[in-house]
């Protein structure tokens, strides 16, 4: 049995963990995020002694994955405090001899998803995150899906609800998917955090607005096998039928399948691997590496 080391690393936490190839969980720490200073030391001492043969690193972004590019590896254009244009990968290198996967966090926990979870058997899956930001992760024909760098459908352009009045908080595109969805717009827009509002509040079907509208668009460009939604808000299971209601509604019959119709309880749903999603990905990422494949698809 392989042991592997994996790193969840969000904006607002990192999650650090020992694991298998077979995306057993044997040991799992978490400390919240500060100065890449102060975070990078508390994940070196996790790891010293532990005797991991690889370690995966599922990242906030946007990062660099593309080997090759001068960049890789590295932390870039985020808003995050501190974290911008940080090298995560050459800092673990300085300090642990063992290849290194990496990837954004989102990607990670789409892989992890399809090799152990709800989109397990699938060729296809898409992976979305909703809490303090917004991001996705796509596997295609079992790879990550890489172009240029990473996928960003986070920040996609949605229409306005026409009740909103909030301009959206994306330090870079306002009201895009992220600044008009996430849990800070949530907070912000009803000056009250999500998970004090009434199921029955009228937060929930604004919300359920814009991300139906990003599943639309998902599943006509990439059209996904399944769609696993995780994060801090799709922990309001309220949400899941007004998406899937919605969805449904925007997409009027054009695409006429059985997973968007009568099935589409099984084609959107809650991650199978729970709070762990993200961290099993990291696993899948750190076994990736040791195989010396990329699991993404193309070129590296």
């Amino acid at each position: 049995m392989k042991k592997l080391g994996a790193i969840e690393a969000g904006g607002t936490k990192f999650v650090c963990g020992i694991g298998t190839e077979n995306g057993e969980i044997l040991e799992r720490v978490s400390f919240p995020t500060e100065t890449p200073e102060i975070t990078m030391k508390n994940v070196i001492s996790f790891f010293e002694g532990k005797g991991v043969e690889a370690i995966g690193i599922g990242s906030f972004g946007p990062i660099d994955p593309i080997k090759g590019s001068p960049t890789y590896g590295y932390i870039t254009t985020t808003p995050k405090p501190h974290w911008g244009q940080y090298n995560i990968v050459g800092h673990m290198k300085e300090h642990f001899d063992v290849p290194i996967g990496f990837d954004t966090d989102v990607n990670g926990a789409a892989l992890g998803e399809h090799k152990w979870g709800a989109a397990q058997g699938l060729d296809s899956c898409i992976y979305i995150t909703v809490g303090t930001g917004i991001g996705a992760g796509a596997v295609v024909d079992g790879k990550m899906l890489h172009g240029l760098s990473h996928p960003e459908m986070g920040h996609i352009l949605v229409r306005r609800h026409p009740d909103d009045h909030f301009e959206g908080f994306c330090p870079y595109h306002g009201d895009c998917l992220e600044g008009v969805a996430a849990g800070p717009a949530i907070e912000r827009r009803w000056n009250v955090k999500g998970s004090e509002l009434t199921t029955d509040h009228p937060a929930w079907e604004m919300e359920a607005y814009y991300l139906a509208q990003a599943l639309m668009n998902y599943v006509l460009i990439l059209s996904p096998q399944k769609i696993v939604m995780g994060g801090g808000v799709m922990k309001q299971d309220q949400l899941f039928p007004l998406i899937r209601e919605k969805l449904q509604k925007l997409l009027a019959g054009y695409v006429q399948h059985p997973s968007l119709n009568e099935q589409i309880d099984q084609f959107i749903v809650p991650p199978q691997l729970g709070d762990n999603a993200g961290l099993c990905g990291a696993l899948a990422l750190a076994d990736l590496a040791l195989s010396g494949e990329t699991g993404a698809t193309h070129g590296e």
